[in-house]
């Protein structure tokens, strides 16, 4: 019998999961299971990477999150009560398209109307977005769980049975296979109210890591996430148990209850979201007494052409405009060149340092007659057909350099014009690079920072020339030497060479920008980036896609 995970952290849970998408899915197909959930903290931002890579080798993709679920109202600001927590967690798990949509709207509005300190959502907005969603009790954490760890019977089963009424048929109790503290006991209290109320259970591990030697690095994540030193006895700990475990590793926990895996194979059964993808071009507003926008491009472009040719046009300069509009307007890109002329008219218009144009765009006649490239392709003999080719059609490419200084002042017009709603900024991921990663990894395990920048200046960081920690231990002899003769080195580097590579923080692309046919949270799941960076009260926060420019 085998078993699927259906709580599991990615690296995108950033600096608490330290499991990589392709060894999660490699890891599934080594253990013959048919599906895999991903499960992360809040977000979605490994969705779409993670949907593809599973569906390439073989494993069926569930799509879902951790959610942070207020107690209250999600708008409500600071401190709960004394002794109620600021939130608890709950696994949502989408079982078919219209649960992706609800997912995607529920982790953006955790963001965009929930946040403080973590995106949370509340009760009404379960509510609202109920549809196609399955899902778990979640950890120790979840509120089910805390209520019967604390003995509060009533409360337990209140929370239970509202989440079993809304998610009719979708509501599992979640037990998990490892030793914390507390755990076994939970597992007991869990199973018990289950069969109170008649509700199925379902078995996860909360998998933070991939193997259980990953453990220790796993550890030291948590530390560089928390900013503590791994000797503080204080600080947060997880148990060793809660890495990917097989279906035989689980099974021992829950003698006689062999319905607990089974249930996981039901769910994934269940799940089935199918994505077609398409292209969403945002309408252009149009002005009073135009009726379409290809009206409006050729009414642009020709008076456009004219003011750059002469009125009437020389019969070359008409026949190539003539064809470009008809290849343009049968392609159904007009709206895509007058929003693109319109920011850079807008931007001139501020006295914002504008470029002529590059790359492919260039090689149009419209973009010039539009004020969109300021090189005449014709003069140069350059080809519209490198831009936009009516036999292989593909969006077309307008690379667009503004003065950096007040590039922002672009990116509000587009905000006000389209509204704000509609426009987001593209996430980025930082990631643990080799020297970077050898400092984290340093400052947790008590090493003075010119210990770590002495050894990190080792590993070579130059654009033609960077090697990672494990190439560096290799080829450097004095990283060599460090990691042969000096046990505190060694265990540095062994750790830094398991993490690095790992997302390590959010940011915000310098210039990648989103214009939705729409609110942008009903065609992607949209998070909210401090501008000052510490994500308290006070900040300014801008509308940030949780999907990077390759996933958009």
């Amino acid at each position: 019998m085998s078993f699927v995970h259906l709580h599991c952290h990615s690296e995108y849970s950033l600096l608490d999961g330290a499991n990589r998408i392709d060894d999660l899915i490699k890891r599934a197909q080594h253990y013959e299971m048919p599906a895999l959930a991903i499960t992360d903290h809040g977000n979605m931002h490994a969705a779409w990477e993670f949907q593809e890579k599973a569906k390439k080798a073989g494993v069926k993709p569930i799509l879902g999150m951790e959610a942070y679920v207020a107690p209250g109202d999600r708008r409500t600001r600071g401190r709960p009560a004394p002794g109620v927590k600021p939130y608890y967690h709950l696994v949502l798990l989408a079982r078919d398209l219209q649960g992706y949509k609800n997912l995607t709207k529920l982790t953006s509005l955790g963001y965009t109307e929930g946040f403080y300190t973590k995106p949370r959502i509340d009760r009404e907005l379960l509510a609202q977005y109920s549809e196609g969603l399955i899902v778990t009790s979640a950890c120790m954490a979840g509120e089910v769980a805390g209520h019967l760890l604390d003995d509060r019977m009533d409360e337990a089963r209140e929370a239970a049975a509202w989440y079993a009424e809304l998610f009719t048929g979708r509501y599992f109790l979640e037990v998990q296979a490892h030793t914390s503290e507390g755990q076994s006991r939970l597992n007991a209290k869990v199973l018990s109210l289950a069969d109170d109320l008649g509700l199925p259970v379902v078995a996860t591990n909360d998998a933070h890591f991939l193997t259980h030697e990953d453990h220790d690095a796993h550890d030291v994540l948590l530390c560089i996430g928390l900013g503590k030193d791994r000797n503080d006895k204080d600080r947060m700990k997880y148990d060793d148990g809660l890495y990917f475990k097989s279906a035989d590793e689980v099974r021992p926990f829950f003698p006689g209850r062999e319905d607990v895996l089974t249930n996981t194979l039901a769910i994934a059964d269940a799940v089935d979201v199918q994505f077609a993808k398409q292209y969403y071009v945002p309408n252009f507003p149009l002005p009073e007494g135009v009726a379409t926008e290809n009206d409006l491009l050729v009414q642009l472009a020709t008076d456009g052409a004219k003011a750059r040719y002469g009125d009437p046009l020389p019969a070359e300069v008409q026949e190539r405009l003539d064809y470009e509009l008809g290849v343009i307007t049968k392609t159904g890109y007009a709206g895509y060149f007058l929003i693109t002329a319109d920011f850079i008219k807008a931007a001139r218009d501020r006295g914002i340092p504008v470029g002529p144009g590059r790359g492919s765009a260039a090689g149009s006649l419209v973009a010039y007659a539009t004020k969109i490239t300021d090189v005449c392709p014709l003069e140069f003999d350059l080809l519209f057909e490198r831009f936009l080719n009516p036999e292989r059609v593909s969006m077309p490419d307008v690379d667009v350099d503004f003065c950096f200084e007040r590039r922002g002042e672009v990116i509000d017009y587009v905000r006000q014009k389209y509204g704000k709603d509609s426009v987001g900024q593209i996430v980025t991921f930082g990631t643990m690079k080799s020297r970077a990663a050898v400092k984290d990894v340093g400052r947790t395990l008590g090493f003075t920072p010119a210990e770590t920048d002495a050894l990190a200046k080792l590993i070579p960081n130059a654009p033609n020339h960077s090697l990672t920690v494990a190439e560096a231990i290799e080829q450097v002899p004095e990283v060599k030497q460090f990691y042969q003769t000096d046990e505190r080195y060694r265990q540095l580097l062994d750790f830094a060479v398991k993490l690095e590579g790992l997302s390590r923080h959010t940011g915000v692309h310098a210039a990648g920008v989103v214009i939705a046919p729409g609110p942008l949270d009903e065609f992607v799941p949209i998070c909210t980036q401090s501008t000052k960076g510490s994500g308290g009260d006070g900040d300014e926060r801008v509308i940030v896609t949780q999907y990077d420019m390759t996933a958009l």
